[in-house]
């Protein structure tokens, strides 16, 4: 049965609280790879509160767990085939640094829905404004665009213009790359932000969609990216970390050895990341935008 695309545009979320504290902020940075090098004071400030207690700091990509609203699509009422729903993109605007501990508000709202065709799927896309719940200041927004590769030929009623284009790639050799190694536990690790799919921990389930073993949240994935351009071009100079779009192509591995590519033109760095025992490129047409 086709969805009703007016009816999905318009759902409604209820507004989420979300209170982290500070061994949050930690649990996230380590679920992303920081601490990797225990003698490097730059990482040890995500995931080391310091002598003073005062010292820590948030990742910018932990905007991504922030108030989330949760695996939403299995909902009886979105008539979403939500077995055969694909994560294509996620994106992320850092407005304000995000406190390492506190109380958040989170309220998503669909902002996309482009029919391909019967048989050809659809993309939808939902938005999320976080904001402090104190104060109201706006903290980040994030953007995640999927793939409904069972739900096509819904016919009128959708979005207007297409989804989102993506990234496009700078051409010639990139001003940066390096190698970042994942620990084989990392997936398990990121799994206590918040993102409980036993896709990333239980090897049945994960035989059972395909795959030879549990795979990397891309979530964290692009949180690995973000630590390689925090490193590599910013010196963890995170305050001028302004937002990410990442484009995902294929499953990360934790343990996987990841290739990140770096091409650095004005403000934006785009990006490139490719699993290096398996030669596949599990991220593409990204980017990272600086202040």
């Amino acid at each position: 049965m086709p969805i009703d695309s007016a009816h999905l545009l318009a759902r409604p979320f209820p507004a989420i609280e979300h209170t982290y504290t500070q061994r949050d902020t930690q649990l996230y940075a380590l679920g992303v790879g920081l601490g990797s090098d225990p003698l490097d004071g730059r990482q040890l400030s995500y995931v080391y509160e310091g002598k003073d207690g005062h010292s820590l700091r948030a990742m910018p990509t932990m905007a991504n767990v922030l108030a989330y609203p949760g695996f939403w699509a299995r909902e009886a009422d979105t008539g979403i085939t939500w077995q055969k729903l694909l994560h294509a993109e996620q994106e992320i605007h850092i407005h304000a640094p995000l406190p390492v501990s506190g109380r958040v508000k989170g309220v998503t709202r669909i902002t996309g829905l482009w029919d391909k065709g019967e048989g050809k799927g659809a993309f939808l896309q939902q938005t999320r404004e976080i904001t402090h719940a104190d104060t109201g200041q706006l903290l980040a927004t994030v953007l995640q665009l999927s793939l409904l590769r069972g739900d096509g030929g819904f016919g009128d009623g959708g979005s207007p213009g297409a989804p989102p284009a993506p990234h496009p790639m700078p051409e010639g050799e990139p001003d940066h790359a390096c190698e970042v190694a994942t620990p084989v536990q990392l997936a398990l690790i990121y799994r206590l932000s918040g993102d409980l799919n036993p896709l990333h921990a239980d090897p049945v389930v994960a035989a059972a969609a395909g795959f030879q073993r549990p795979i990397l949240h891309g979530m964290a994935l692009m949180g690995v990216a973000a630590h390689a351009v925090l490193r590599t071009v910013l010196a963890y100079d995170d305050v001028r970390f302004a937002g990410m779009r990442v484009r995902f192509t294929a499953p990360a591995w934790p343990g996987d050895t990841l290739h990140v590519e770096m091409w650095v033109r004005g403000s934006t760095v785009s990006l490139r990341v490719t699993a290096v025992e398996r030669g596949v490129i599990v991220l593409n047409n990204a980017r990272v935008d600086l202040r």
